[in-house]
């Protein structure tokens, strides 16, 4: 059965050495799908295979509707995929000048989605001062964005990056990011992003595909996977819920941003250097250790959020703690946030599903960049 043009459809079975894979799941065609996981659980080895480098006799890839392996027999070879590959090092041609490496990946477009201006590509990551240098004479962080640039002039149907930043120091890798929000936010243009920095995910992730040992643990939008009790992320003790939000007002007596998120409104410190104009969107993270319950509206304290919600799921971690997922809002129509505490604090707050509590948030980290999620 042929998937819909707005969805990517992945399965592969199989072994590649002493390693098995067992990766099957469906994402949006749309956004940066994250591939998640531990060192040497397989988010390569499924990128590769959505290449066509890696070929398992038992796979199917379907990107948007386009068939590049099936059980029929059907495997499309890598150099007549229309894909884009950014991988750890850019990897240039030292003795080509910029401009000629970017014009060296330029490819006829090999699918019916809308054509990558030379021009766009180069303003967007903004190489066009380096156009006739050679990359010899480029930073690190240069010579990855001119990479990107080569990988979306071959007209890309889907980009795929593997770990694009994890040879960059931290500087650059912050120098690098906001073009990667560019990109995504830019073009009609399905990436997978393959890393194992939770950082990356939270700040670049639209979806997941979460990987352990070869196999998929889960995939879904990545709000919705952080906030599943029943996902590894949840129970982890850098558990954190990551939002979209739009900001409303600023605060520049006392440093602050007013965002709405679906549910409600929280106050957070402005990500500098940039404070965030009125109306634009913005990500938020709420870490679960930095969300505390109450059964009553509390009075006056030195925490400013504190959001109305209603108890959507509990899970006990172990013996001594718990996981309370709230959903904000009278009604608990709105976004949801992860709450770690003892088992006594849940037992003498008396807590159970469906209940109205008021979710009192300590910290509110505010991303830096731009983007949506999901």
């Amino acid at each position: 059965m042929m998937t819909p043009a707005h969805e990517i459809r992945a399965e592969f079975r199989g072994t590649l050495g002493k390693f098995t894979l067992e990766a099957i799941f469906k994402v949006p065609a749309t956004g940066i799908t994250m591939l998640f996981g531990p060192s040497g659980c397989g988010k390569t080895t499924v990128l590769r295979c959505i290449a066509g480098l890696n070929h398992i006799e038992d796979g199917l890839c379907d990107i948007a509707g386009e068939i590049w392996q099936d059980r029929n027999g059907v495997f499309v070879p890598t150099h007549k995929r229309a894909l884009g590959y950014v991988f750890q090092e850019a990897s240039l041609f030292p003795h080509l000048s910029v401009r000629k490496n970017l014009l060296f990946g330029a490819a006829d477009k090999k699918h019916d989605g809308p054509a990558i201006d030379f021009d766009e590509v180069v303003d967007l990551l903004g190489i066009r001062a380096l156009l006739d240098r050679s990359p010899r004479n480029l930073s690190g962080g240069e010579r990855q964005r001119v990479g990107i640039g080569r990988a979306l002039l071959s007209q890309p149907k889907v980009l795929l990056m593997d770990e694009p930043l994890s040879a960059l120091d931290r500087r650059t890798k912050a120098e690098i990011l906001p073009f990667i929000e560019k990109l995504r936010d830019h073009f009609v243009l399905p990436i997978f992003y393959v890393t194992h920095d939770m950082t990356e995910v939270e700040r670049l992730g639209d979806q997941m595909v979460l990987l352990d040992n070869g196999h998929v643990v889960a995939a879904g939008a990545l709000s919705e996977l952080q906030s599943d009790p029943s996902s590894p992320l949840a129970a982890s003790r850098e558990a954190a819920v990551t939002l979209k939000g739009v900001v409303e007002d600023q605060d520049p007596t006392f440093g602050l941003t007013k965002v709405s998120i679906p549910g409600g409104i929280v106050f957070a410190p402005p990500p500098p250097p940039q404070t965030g104009a009125i109306g634009e969107q913005r990500r938020i993270r709420i870490l679960a250790s930095d969300v505390s319950l109450a059964r009553e509206a509390p009075g006056k304290s030195s925490i400013l959020n504190v959001l109305p919600a209603r108890v959507a799921a509990m899970k006990p971690l172990d013996d001594y703690e718990i996981l309370v997922v709230v959903s904000l809002g009278e009604k608990g129509e709105g976004a949801r946030l992860l709450s770690r505490m003892t088992r006594k604090s849940s037992t003498e707050l008396g807590l159970a599903e469906g209940q109205s509590v008021y979710a009192q948030v300590k910290y509110v980290s505010l991303n830096p960049g731009r983007g949506e999620l999901g």
